[in-house]
Parts: C-alpha cells; sequence; structure tokens
C-alpha cells in the first residue's frame, strides 16, 4: 500500500475511537493494521479529558460501532493538571459472533453486578453506620466536628466547633469499603481519601499535636492537605509514608505478596521493614516512581503513575498481570468467590475494561485474549484452561 504518515494515522485513529471513518478511511486503516511491521499507534488526548475518553470509547464497545475484528490501538493522553500518561488496550467484538455458552455466561452472571459506593462507618464508641443505607447529611457529632454523607457517595469531617480539650484522648473513627464497594472521605484537615473494596481507614476523628496519622487496610489513593510543619503519615503493611501535602496511591491488601505505594505528585518518605522486622529502609519517591516492598526487601521502580489509580477512574488496568492477581481484583470488586481448575495462574493479560461492565463481559475479554476460559455458577466464578 502507498505509505502512509503517522500523523495520518493518528488522524485514523481518532475518528476511529470517535466512530466518524468513512468507508475509504477505514479501508485505509485496516490495510495498515495488516502490515506485518504495524506498530500500535501513539494518540494524543487534546483537549479531552481521560474521562470523557473513556466514556467515549466503552459506549463505542458496548454499541458495537466498530468492526468485528480484533484491532489494537494503543494511546497517551495528556492530562493537563497532572501530564499523567495513561495506557489502554482495547479489544473490539460484534456482540452478534457471540456463542451460545457466551450467552449462558452473561445469563448466569445476573445476579452478579459492579461495586457501588457502600462503606460502614464504626464510630469510637463502637456505633456502626451504613452509608449506603443513610440518607444524605448530618451522619453524626463528635469532638466538636460535624460528620456528613455527601449525595455523591462521601463522608465529610467539618469544625462546628473549635473549642476543644487537647488533654483529652484523641477518638478513632474507622470506615470501611466491604467486598464490592468503594467510598471517599474528607478527613479533619481537609485531604481527601479514595477507598477501594474490601479496604479499610483508621482515624482521628479530630488530629492534633504534632502529626496527622491513619491507618490503612487494603488500597486507597490518597490527595493530602498542606498543613505547614505538621506531617501527615499512613500506616500500613510493614510500612510508614510520611508526607506534608502530595497525591499518592497505596495497595496494601493481606493477600497481596507485596505492599505498594505509587506517588502521582510531590515527594513522600516511606519507612520499610522486612525480613521479619529485622532490617529498615528509609525511601524518598519522586512522581512516577513506585516502592515495592515485600517479605524480603524493598526496591524502587518507575512507572506510569496514571495506571496505579486507574480504578479510581473506573477502570480495570491491566499491564502483564498475571491471571491470579487480575481475579483477586475481580472478586473484590464483584464480592464473588474464583475456584481454579488446572490452569496456570501464571499466564499474563494486557488491556483495560470499564469496572462498570457486567462480569461476564470483564471474562469474555479474557477469554478473548486466549489460554483461560471461566464458568460462572452463583456467586462462583470458575477458572479453567
Amino acid at each position: 500500500m502507498t505509505p502512509i504518515s503517522r500523523s495520518d494515522l493518528n488522524r485514523l485513529a481518532d475518528k476511529w475511537l470517535k466512530g466518524t471513518l468513512t468507508p475509504k478511511e477505514k479501508e485505509i486503516l485496516d490495510k495498515w493494521y495488516d502490515l506485518e511491521t504495524a506498530e500500535p499507534l501513539q494518540w494524543t488526548g487534546g483537549d479531552e479529558s481521560e474521562e470523557e475518553l473513556n466514556i467515549r470509547l466503552f459506549s463505542n464497545i458496548k454499541n458495537g460501532r466498530q468492526d468485528t475484528r480484533v484491532l489494537k490501538i494503543r494511546w497517551s493522553i495528556a492530562v493537563a493538571a497532572s501530564l499523567l500518561l495513561f495506557y489502554s488496550i482495547a479489544y473490539f467484538y460484534s456482540p452478534g459472533t457471540k456463542d451460545k455458552n457466551k450467552k449462558e455466561q452473561i445469563t448466569n452472571a445476573g445476579s452478579i453486578h459492579p461495586g457501588t459506593n457502600k462503606a460502614i462507618l464504626t464510630l469510637a464508641n463502637g456505633e456502626k453506620i451504613s452509608l449506603n443505607d443513610s440518607i444524605s447529611g448530618q451522619v453524626a457529632l463528635q469532638s466538636g466536628m460535624e460528620i456528613t454523607k455527601t449525595a455523591n457517595g462521601a463522608l465529610v469531617y467539618e469544625i462546628v466547633n473549635s473549642i476543644s480539650n487537647e488533654n483529652a484522648a484523641l477518638q478513632y473513627n474507622t470506615i470501611e469499603a466491604p467486598l464490592g464497594g468503594q467510598w471517599q472521605v474528607v478527613l479533619p484537615d481537609g485531604s481527601h481519601v479514595w477507598l477501594n473494596a474490601k479496604s479499610s481507614l483508621k482515624y482521628p476523628v479530630k488530629f492534633a499535636g504534632g502529626e496527622r496519622k491513619v491507618e490503612l487496610h487494603g488500597e486507597a489513593y490518597f490527595e493530602i492537605a498542606k498543613v505547614k510543619g505538621i506531617p501527615f503519615r499512613v500506616q500500613s503493611n510493614n510500612q510508614v509514608i510520611e508526607v506534608l501535602g502530595t497525591h499518592f496511591n497505596v495497595n496494601a491488601y493481606s493477600d497481596e505478596a507485596s505492599t505498594i505505594t505509587t506517588l502521582i505528585e510531590g515527594s513522600v518518605k516511606v519507612s520499610a521493614t522486612f525480613l521479619n522486622n529485622k532490617l529498615s529502609k528509609d525511601l524518598i519517591l519522586q512522581p512516577n516512581e513506585q516502592s515495592i516492598l515485600s517479605q524480603k526487601d524493598v526496591q524502587v521502580i518507575s512507572v506510569d503513575a496514571g495506571s496505579a489509580i486507574a480504578w479510581k477512574n473506573g477502570l480495570f488496568l491491566l499491564e502483564d498481570e498475571g491471571l491470579e492477581s487480575i481475579m483477586r481484583r475481580i472478586s473484590r470488586w464483584y464480592d464473588v468467590e474464583v475456584v481454579y481448575k488446572d490452569v496456570d495462574k501464571t499466564i499474563q493479560f494486557g488491556g483495560s475494561v470499564s469496572r462498570y461492565e457486567n462480569v461476564a463481559q470483564v471474562l469474555d475479554k479474557l477469554e478473548l485474549a486466549g489460554g483461560v476460559h471461566f464458568k460462572i455458577e452463583g456467586r462462583r466464578i470458575i477458572v479453567m484452561k
């Protein structure tokens, strides 16, 4: 075929994603794709936000607007505020090609729904409040703080009485996003925390003294408010993260082999212990760096930080990720049991899919990549060769 410039290919990729390709342009793009030397396209989102692109892209998939061939396009989305790079691979196919087993799988998945905004707040006195069952408005009053639930699934702490007893013992609340849940909390200092499924955060009702300290189990994304001279510390599995004001993600699930901290902006200090607390190490992370703490050591690698918070933006983003790791994420978000039958748990997958898809559609995309099949029985997913 006649050589086509990279800029023209990028323009066609943009029109392809928007569903506005003419038949002639589609023919050109198809011929380019058929070339053995064809490489993934790099596409910049321009003025379109990451969220807007994802909504449009997955709408195209759902509506079957694209052609029936599996087409791979990789793009970079320039987000003006954070300059994060986000990579994704989308698989397109016609719903009409699904076989009978796929239809049965979707039917069986009817009772399995994606996660939603739900959480349980445990007050210092032991009282438990189901936030998803509560109406918007005031939830409680504690230590001069008003605790309010917003309409969009957030818990906000605001000072209503600045007079406090400095000698009084700190009172701690705990917020937990269960399996199939997520929640956002605005802490007493104005810091924002987003909790992923099966995660909890313990924090004082009012910060006092020379530090702001919280305890995390599971995964959360933090946007820490700057308070001069008062550091913010996050305690998780065998590590303490110290910041003054920055954005970062912490993955500290107890069933994962490593605790992973990813810095989005600013800088953080990670104090880690390993080898049964026999060794310790302090690390300073810069943006797009990630610390990985295992039982044996801790290391720092360079990453695309946007990948670590894809979950917060409503995506499952897979970057050569092992099957067992992927299924743990699916299990937490869809609140299902996973059973393996004679399958290689280390097989890797790449790509992305909306976290709000039907679970059968998520599994179908993994099957398209090959090497694995799934069967749904009630709230159990059976993973097979």
